[in-house]
C-alpha cells in the first residue's frame, strides 16, 4: 500500500473550446479507470492555476495515473481538452518530484493540446521499512516491461478462453408491471445476473408500461449455457426497493448465432418484460473455416438460390434474402488504453439483429475470421459494423464504424473499408476487411418497400446540438428556397419580365390546360425520372453533392466518448431540462421536414436506383389506370378498401405506401454518411473476386 500526495499546480497553453477563444478548464485524476479525484473548474482560462491538493490511496505501482482534461460547459456534455498518464514505477520513494505532463488526444495525435504541471510524493504505508520498500523496488525494476506485459497478455488470453460466448441482451420494455407507489404507479428497473456477473438497467420514472431499450453484454463460461436471473424492482427513495417480479432466460434452449425475441412473464409479480437475446460463439473461425462455411459450396449456393428465385415470389413475403458477413481482420485501430494498445471486438448489426466477434487483446491488427449470417427482411436495410476495445472494468469504448446499404454491396468481394467516427461523418483510424454476400428476391423486396420499415429498439438517444440544430435549419431552408424560388419563377413569367419567356409559357399553359387529364400527372413525373436517367448514363450527372450539409459534417465537433460514459450529472441539469427537451423537438421536426424534401429529390436523381425503377414501374401502372379508367371508379375502390379495411384485417397496421416508400430513399445527410471512404494506399486490400451471387 502506498500513499500518493498530489498538487495540481497549473496549465499551460491548453486547447480553446468555446467560441471566445477560450475554455473553462477541469482535471480529473484516475487510477484502474476509478476516478479518485477531480478538480475545480477556472473559468475562461487556457492558463489555469489550481494550486490543489490530493491524497490518494494506490494498493500496486502496476496501474498508471490517468490525467483527462475536460471544458466545462453548463447544460450540454463536457468537451474533451486532452490527457495524460505518469508511470508510477518510475518515481522515486519519500521525494517530492516535479512533473511536467503534455496532453494528448488519441484521436488527434499531432495536436498540440498544452501541459500540466504536478508536484507528487510517494510514500509506503502500514510501516514498511525503507529498505524493505527499496527492495521491493529494485526487485520490480529488474523485471523488464516486456515481461510484465507478457505476463498480463497470456493471464488475459487465458482467461479469453475460458469464454465459451457472449449473451447479448437488449432490454426493450415492461408491460403491465405491478404498481408498488400510492398513486398507483412505479419507478421500475431491472437486474440481470449471470454467475458474477451482474447489470442493472436505469430507473423510469413513474410508469407501469416502460420503455427501456438498453443493451448488455455477459461473457458465457459454461458450454451449456446457463441460466440469467432477471428481477424488476420499484425504486423508493429513503426506503428499502420494492420487488415486482422475477424471471429467467435458460440458455441452453436458445439457438446461437441468432437474435431471440423473448416476452417473458414476471413471477411472483405482474406483467411482461421483453428481451432481445442473442449467444455468439467465441471461437476463432480459422482460414480453412472460412471457406468451408462460404457461399462456395455449390450445393449450399443451389439452394440458396433456389430459396429466393423468381418462382418463389409468393412463399414466405417476410423472407426477402440472405446476407452474409465475413468479419476478416482490421488494421491500424487507434490505441485505447495507456499502453497504446487496444482490446478490440467487433459488432456487427443488421435492424435488431446483433451479433459480437471474440477479443484479440493487446493488438492494434487483430483477425477475427468470423462468418455471420442474416435473414434479410428489408432490403433496404444498412449493415453496421462497429469496432470496440473491451475495458474489463467500464463499458467498451468506440474505436470506428461503417456502414454499408445492402443495396451497395459488392458480392463476393474482400474489401477494406475505412472506419468512421460515430457520426459516420468523417474518419478515424484504422480499416476494417469484410467480404460480403447478399442474395435476394427482387419482387419481395419491392412489395416490402411499400409497409412500414422495422423499428429498431436500440437508436442512440436524441440530444441537443447546436451544429445539428443549425444544420437541419439550413437543410430546411434550402428545401423552403426551392418552393420560393419556383413561386418567383412563376410570377416572373405573369410580369413579363421576359417577353419570350413569358410567351412560351403562356402557350405551354393553354395547351396544357385545354388538353389536361389527370393521367398525365404521373406521366409527367415518370418523364422527370426518364430524364435524369438519361442525364446520368450520358455523363452529365446532376446530383451534386448538398455543399452546405458537407461542411456542416465536416464541421461537427468529434466528442469524447470515454468521458460521456464516465461523467456525471450536471447540478443544474433539471432547471434547464424542459427548455432543452423543446430544442431537441424543434431540432427533429426540422430534420424530419428536411429528409421528407431530401427524400423526393434523391427519388427523382437516382441515388437508388433500385427504388427510382420501382417509381418507374408504379408511375407506368398509374399513368396506365388514370387513362383507361374513369376517376370516380378509382375513388370508389379506394373508399371501399379503406372503409373495409380494418373489418377484412382487425389488427393490420395503419400505413401510407408512398411514405413507406420515401422512408426508405436515403436524406442528403444518411448519403454523406453511407459514403465510402477511400482508404489509405498502405492498406489497400488483397480483392478476390468470385462468381456474382446475385
Amino acid at each position: 500500500m502506498y500513499q500518493l500526495d498530489i498538487t495540481l499546480r497549473r496549465g499551460q497553453s491548453l486547447a480553446a473550446r468555446d467560441r471566445g477563444g477560450t475554455s473553462d478548464p477541469y482535471v480529473k485524476f484516475k487510477i484502474g479507470g476509478k476516478e479518485v479525484f477531480r478538480s475545480k473548474i477556472i473559468h475562461k482560462n487556457l492558463n489555469p492555476v489550481w494550486e490543489e491538493k490530493a491524497c490518494i490511496l494506490v494498493d500496486h505501482l502496476r496501474e498508471p495515473l490517468y490525467i483527462k482534461v475536460f471544458d466545462y460547459d453548463f447544460g450540454l456534455q463536457d468537451d474533451f481538452m486532452g490527457s495524460a498518464f505518469l508511470d508510477l514505477t518510475q518515481l522515486e520513494l519519500n521525494r517530492p518530484t516535479d512533473v511536467t505532463l503534455t496532453l494528448k488526444d488519441p484521436h488527434y495525435p499531432d495536436h498540440d493540446l498544452g501541459i500540466i504541471l504536478l508536484s507528487v510524493i510517494l510514500t509506503p504505508k502500514e510501516g514498511e521499512s525503507r529498505d524493505v520498500t527499496m527492495l521491493m523496488r529494485k526487485s520490480w525494476k529488474r523485471s523488464s516491461k516486456f515481461q510484465t506485459q507478457s505476463l498480463r497478455l497470456s493471464d488475459l488470453h487465458r482467461k479469453s478462453h475460458l469464454w465459451r460466448g457472449i449473451v447479448s441482451i437488449t432490454l426493450i420494455e415492461g408491460r403491465d408491471l405491478k404498481a408498488m407507489d400510492s398513486n398507483g404507479l412505479s419507478d421500475p428497473y431491472v437486474k440481470f445476473r449471470l454467475g458474477h456477473q451482474k447489470y442493472k438497467s436505469k430507473i423510469m420514472p413513474k410508469t407501469l408500461n416502460p420503455q427501456w431499450r438498453e443493451q448488455f453484454d455477459f461473457h458465457l463460461y459454461e458450454e451449456r449455457g446457463g441460466i440469467i436471473d432477471i428481477t424488476a424492482w420499484d425504486k423508493d427513495a429513503g426506503k428499502r426497493d420494492d420487488f415486482i417480479g422475477r424471471c429467467q432466460v435458460d440458455l441452453s434452449a436458445l439457438s446461437r448465432e441468432q437474435t431471440h425475441k423473448l416476452e417473458l412473464q414476471l413471477e411472483e409479480g405482474e406483467g411482461h418484460l421483453v428481451l432481445l437475446v442473442t449467444l455468439t460463439a467465441s471461437a476463432t473461425v480459422s482460414i480453412s473455416d472460412l471457406s468451408v462455411n462460404s457461399l462456395e459450396d455449390q450445393k449450399e449456393r443451389e439452394e440458396i438460390l433456389k430459396r429466393y428465385s423468381p418462382l418463389r415470389i409468393f412463399h414466405n413475403l417476410k423472407d426477402v434474402g440472405f446476407l452474409q458477413v465475413k468479419v476478416i481482420r482490421a488494421e491500424g485501430l487507434m490505441a485505447a488504453d495507456v499502453t497504446g494498445k487496444s482490446d478490440p471486438f467487433c459488432v456487427v448489426e443488421l435492424n435488431n439483429d446483433r451479433l459480437l466477434t471474440h477479443t484479440v487483446y493487446k493488438n492494434l491488427n487483430p483477425e477475427w475470421n468470423k462468418v455471420f449470417t442474416f435473414n434479410i427482411k428489408d432490403i433496404h436495410s444498412v449493415l453496421e459494423v462497429t469496432v470496440y476495445d473491451e475495458d474489463r472494468d467500464r463499458s467498451a469504448d468506440f474505436l470506428g464504424k461503417v456502414a454499408i446499404p445492402l443495396l451497395s454491396i459488392q458480392n463476393g468481394e474482400q474489401k477494406a473499408y475505412v472506419l468512421k467516427n460515430k457520426q459516420l461523418t468523417g474518419p478515424t483510424k484504422g480499416v476494417i476487411y469484410l467480404e460480403i454476400d447478399v442474395i435476394f428476391n427482387a419482387v419481395k423486396a419491392s412489395l416490402r418497400t411499400l409497409i412500414p420499415k422495422e423499428q429498431k429498439y436500440i437508436e442512440e438517444e436524441n440530444r441537443l446540438s447546436k451544429q445539428l440544430l443549425l444544420r437541419n435549419f439550413i437543410r430546411m431552408k434550402r428545401c423552403v428556397m426551392v418552393l420560393v424560388n419556383a413561386a418567383y419563377y412563376i410570377n416572373s413569367c405573369f410580369d413579363w419580365d421576359s417577353p419570350p419567356r413569358s410567351l412560351a409559357a403562356f402557350v405551354l399553359f393553354l395547351f396544357v390546360v385545354w388538353n389536361f387529364e389527370l393521367y398525365m400527372i404521373p406521366l409527367v413525373l415518370l418523364l422527370l425520372l426518364t430524364w435524369n436517367y438519361f442525364l446520368i448514363i450520358s455523363g452529365k450527372d446532376n446530383r451534386q453533392r448538398d455543399t452546405v450539409v458537407e461542411d456542416m459534417l465536416e464541421d461537427e465537433e468529434e466528442e469524447d466518448d470515454k468521458d460521456d460514459k464516465d461523467s456525471e450529472k450536471k447540478g443544474f441539469i433539471n432547471k434547464i431540462y424542459a427548455i432543452q427537451e423543446v430544442c431537441v423537438s424543434v431540432q427533429n421536426i426540422l430534420d424530419e421536414v428536411a429528409s421528407f424534401g431530401e427524400r423526393i429529390k434523391n427519388t427523382f436523381n437516382w441515388t437508388v436506383p433500385f427504388l427510382s425503377w420501382l417509381a418507374i414501374v408504379a408511375l407506368c401502372v398509374f399513368t396506365a389506370i388514370l387513362y383507361c379508367i374513369p376517376l370516380r371508379y378509382i375513388v370508389l375502390v379506394w373508399g371501399i378498401n379503406k372503409f373495409t379495411k380494418k373489418l377484412r384485417s382487425p389488427y393490420a397496421i395503419d400505413n401510407n405506401e408512398l411514405l413507406d416508400f420515401l422512408s426508405r430513399v436515403p436524406s442528403d445527410v444518411q448519403v454523406v454518411q453511407y459514403q465510402e471512404l477511400k482508404p489509405d494506399p498502405s492498406h489497400s486490400p488483397y480483392k478476390r473476386k468470385k462468381n456474382n451471387l446475385g
